[in-house]
């Protein structure tokens, strides 16, 4: 362990950076020990990442002082953050796929040779003692996303890396999954390493961490003893204001199938394999969650709904028509109301340059009768939408890439919702929304669901999933590893399944 006269690892002091009239910091004060596990807690923008961008030499900060071990120091690039031990693994690997995980783990790492037989020796003896589980041989792109997260913290530890920075590590991890990691944190803790996590996921963060620093709109308002706090405390010292906690789950007495899925089989552009026989049925006045690491299936499954990808094989039957090969504007033309809130904002669902009104038009624009386009009830519906979501824009005219992510996010489901569907399909609907609007677009699924819409629900929260959902259909690389009842199955059956067990009877939806 380092010594210094306060033995803070790291001390941030008055720490600003701003982008252009966009302020991602301001004075920050920040610390932490050697032997301590401190979480970094915030909402999408509050910025979390730009800070640690900073420790990490990304950035550069334009004002306040970082020093390390006591010193103070000035880091300007990567390099040299990792000699003053600083490590920080991102939420999106930055490995090396065609090659093995002793070559990603050593690449980088100038004026050293060593033998290759002396260095697996090496890297399978600092794997024992901080209990992380490798085979230095295998090749990266035959990991799972845990193996490859294991990798990307030992390169941070054979550089010699004391003070380790997390960005969202259990984001594309199962329940299992992230037990370990958290199991080998603790181990690294243990030994005297100083670990910051950043996250926004409540209950892990009083899981693993001894202190919780929280950041709102660029600047820390609160840093607690995890012992001392709970979840609700934590939720409004995030968001500045009294929040509720509870998802409620309506009953609704509507089992009629209004959309099965058959056999369906689906192949990427660069001829991977998508989604493998699939099978399910969606029921009006339910929400079927669908949970699963990262790239399973997901987004190949809405996008084939909804007419954006064609399928390979099988059928999308609703109210029993097949609706395989229509294209989307075709389905409209059926009359089938089937709305879909995608994974990606502004390159898929809404038109970037225009204003609020205008995005609600593309949604009717086909309902004006002759040349001339009455906007009034577009307007009457961004207003709406304004005061019901709380959607902050400077005005309704305002272009919707000018709002954070958030409310762009707000604008779409919204107007999804207002368009009375019958089939709902939503992809990661509250990502990047505050706590209170993530409990305000659960709510509003809740109101679709008692009018009998049926709702397909992407999610990555198995908290959410399990207290939202009717049931939950779980997918791996592709295939439906089962599809169980939300309220009788656990966040470690789901994980099972996330990580590739099939359930008896998965190809089965009775």
């Amino acid at each position: 362990m380092r010594a210094n006269d306060t033995n803070y690892a790291i001390e941030l002091k008055g720490i600003t950076k701003t982008f252009g009239r966009v302020v991602a910091n301001e004075n920050v004060n920040l610390s932490i020990k050697y032997g301590e596990i401190l979480a970094l807690l915030g909402e999408n923008g509050s910025g979390k990442t730009t800070l640690m961008n900073i420790l990490s030499g990304i950035y550069y900060a334009d004002e306040g002082s970082v020093y390390i071990d006591g010193k103070e120091v000035f880091i300007t690039n990567p390099h040299e953050a990792i000699n003053l031990g600083i490590g920080m693994i991102h939420q999106h690997f930055k490995l090396v796929e065609v090659f093995s995980a002793m070559d990603n783990i050593v690449l980088g790492t100038r004026g050293r040779y060593v033998k290759n037989s002396a260095l697996k020796e090496e890297i399978l003896e600092m794997s024992k003692k901080f209990g992380l589980e490798t085979e230095p041989d295998k090749k990266v792109y035959n990991m799972s996303v845990s193996e490859k997260q294991t990798v990307e913290i030992m390169k941070v530890l054979y550089r010699g890396a004391k003070i380790l920075i997390l960005d969202e590590p259990t984001s594309v991890l199962t329940p299992q999954e992230t037990a370990k990691l958290f199991a080998i944190l603790r181990r690294m803790k243990d030994r005297g390493n100083a670990i910051i996590i950043i996250t926004h996921k409540l209950h892990e963060v009083l899981a693993i961490s001894d202190r919780v620093a929280i950041l709102r709109k660029g600047r820390v308002v609160g840093t607690v003893k995890t012992g001392e706090t709970k979840e609700k405390e934590l939720a409004e010292l995030m968001v500045g204001r009294p929040v509720s906690l509870e998802i409620n789950r309506p009953e609704t007495t509507s089992k009629k199938t209004v959309l099965k899925v058959v056999d369906l089989s689906v192949v990427n552009e660069d001829g991977t394999r998508g989604l493998k026989n699939v099978n399910f049925k969606l029921k009006s006045g339910e929400i079927l969650g669908v949970a699963g690491v990262a790239g399973s299936g997901q987004r190949e499954l809405c996008e084939t709904i909804a007419g954006l990808m064609e399928a390979k094989t099988g059928a999308i039957l609703y109210n029993k028509e097949n609706i395989i090969g229509k294209t989307p504007d075709e389905i409209i033309n059926l009359g089938i109301s089937m709305s879909f809130v995608p994974e990606d904002r502004l390159g898929m669902g809404l038109v970037g340059s225009m204003d609020m009104v205008d995005n609600m038009l593309l949604k009717s624009y086909k309902k004006n009768k002759g040349f001339i386009i009455d906007k009034k009830p577009s307007r009457k519906l961004a207003e709406e939408l304004v005061e019901k979501l709380s959607i902050i824009t400077p005005g309704i005219e305002t272009p919707v890439r000018m709002l954070s992510g958030g409310n762009v996010q707000k604008v779409l489901l919204g107007r999804e919702i207002e368009s009375e569907p019958n089939v709902l399909i939503t992809a990661y609907p509250v990502r990047g929304l505050d706590i209170n609007s993530s409990y305000i677009i659960y709510d509003l699924l809740n109101e679709q669901k008692k009018k009998n819409v049926a709702i397909l629900f992407i999610g990555e929260d198995l908290d959410v999933l399990l207290e939202l959902s009717d049931r939950i259909m779980v997918l791996c690389h592709g295939e439906v590893m089962g599809i169980v009842d939300a309220k009788n199955t656990s966040k470690e059956e789901i994980g099972l399944m996330m990580a590739g067990k099939k359930m008896e009877g998965a190809d089965s939806d009775e």
